[in-house]
């Protein structure tokens, strides 16, 4: 059939594009012929053969090399096949729905996304395309008989290639590079079979939902804007289980070290908590810190108490092991009632049907006795014995010694380590 005036006969006029330029590779490329139907045929034909197209549309698929290069990020293949005898037509087919489907022969193109993907044979396809063609061929003989002929006359062409008379050849034009056309030679290579590999262009990418990559922008961020940069990951709330956020934020405590402090904030119940973390190594020798409690002033110092710190206050004969209440980045004050919540507050022997009147009246003088050292009414002292060397307790004297205050180093036991676990950490010759 001329491509002058017929297309399904005489159903449209068509244009045969071709052009020579040079790609991105350095070699002569040919555009590939592409067919379009008139618009006054869109609804008959849009799900079988052609893509609608004005008079001045330009090609898409442009075959590139025969060789995939080794740089091409974004590449299609357009797979061809030459069918010379009945056997061919039983070769095995992988169409996806982004691939164009053409028989240059007819002048025959089935554009993307008309079909659904289908795993068939070459016989499939054309049988499928024909089913499609007289699918309406009723009602185009009651509207319009002359087109209805055209059609007629198209779809027996399309029969005729099943029996392979003259040879002709099948083209799938994938920008996805998911099609495939069975090689029944392999591994030998197939005479009859040509792969074309190529990089699609933008309106290919924009047609798959494909966004180019945007260069990676290279940021040199200072040392300075890292520690004021507020980290935000997702997670959950302990309480509610409910989506959260949590942020994470390095801090340097003036003459200690740096820690991470992690806070969440949950929106569906309110909880929120606070976790600080050692950012730096466990230290060589562990810390005792000693504060006596005279002054008002003294609820304020800044308190770092880590996960590996031991709380006890002698006067109340009250020791808290390691673990409990996790890190904390707070003041002497806030660790007292975090101390009292915990104990008392959150104590399910305090209150409710589970009240015990000796356990209440026992926890009742603790708390009694604990508001009095927050109200600085009762001298009492604080140690944090820290195995690890991480907590810390603000000197408000810095950088002369605090008379109220006393720090020390000390050689950790066998049982301090367990409790690490740095017995079990080899951390030279461990290849050995």
């Amino acid at each position: 059939m001329s491509g002058g005036s017929h297309i399904f006969g005489v159903m449209a006029r068509l244009r045969r594009l071709q052009q020579v330029r040079q790609n991105e590779f350095g070699k002569s490329t040919n555009y590939c012929t592409e067919y379009r139907v008139g618009i006054h045929l869109q609804r008959e034909v849009e799900a079988q053969v052609l893509e609608l197209v004005d008079e001045t549309g330009v090609l898409n698929a442009i075959a590139i090399d025969e060789h995939q290069p080794d740089d091409c990020v974004a590449v299609n293949q357009m797979v061809q096949n030459r069918v010379h005898n009945r056997q061919d037509l039983n070769r095995e087919v992988v169409k996806a729905d982004s691939a164009t489907t053409r028989i240059p022969e007819l002048d025959f193109e089935i554009p993307p996304f008309t079909q659904k993907g289908a795993l068939s044979t070459i016989e499939g396809i054309i049988d499928r395309a024909i089913g499609g063609l007289e699918q309406e061929q009723p009602i185009r003989k009651a509207t319009n008989p002359e087109v209805a002929s055209k059609v007629e006359e198209f779809i027996e062409k399309l029969k005729k290639l099943k029996e392979v008379e003259t040879p002709f050849t099948l083209i799938i034009d994938d920008p996805s590079g998911n099609s495939f056309i069975e090689n029944p030679c392999t591994p030998q290579k197939d005479e009859a079979l040509t792969v074309t590999y190529y990089k699609r262009d933008a309106k290919q990418d924009s047609m798959l939902g494909i966004q180019e990559c945007a260069p990676e922008e290279k940021t040199e961020n200072t040392i300075a804007e890292l520690r004021n940069e507020v980290l935000k990951f997702p997670t959950n709330c302990p309480e509610c289980n409910a989506p959260a956020e949590t942020n994470m934020k390095l801090v340097q405590i003036p003459h200690f070290k740096e820690v991470i402090i992690m806070a969440t904030n949950c929106e569906a119940c309110g909880h929120r908590t606070n976790e600080v973390k050692s950012g730096g190594a466990t230290e060589a020798l562990g810390t005792k810190i000693t504060l006596r409690i005279t002054d008002p002033s003294d609820l304020t110092r800044d308190l770092l108490k880590s996960e590996t710190c031991y709380i006890s206050i002698p006067e109340l004969e009250f020791e808290l092991g390691m673990g409990i209440l996790g890190g904390k980045f707070t003041t002497l004050e806030g660790l007292l009632t975090d101390i009292k919540e915990l104990i008392v507050a959150k104590n399910p022997f305090y209150g409710g049907d589970s009240n015990v009147p000796e356990k209440y009246a026992q926890l009742k003088e603790f708390a009694d006795k604990l508001n009095e050292i927050i109200l600085i009414k009762k001298e009492a002292h604080l140690i944090l014995d820290d195995p690890a060397g991480n907590s810390y307790l603000q000197n408000l004297y810095a950088p002369d010694p605090d008379p109220e205050m006393k720090i020390e180093k000390y050689e950790r036991t066998f049982e301090h380590n367990e409790a690490l676990g740095l017995n079990d950490m080899k951390t030279e010759n461990y290849q050995q």
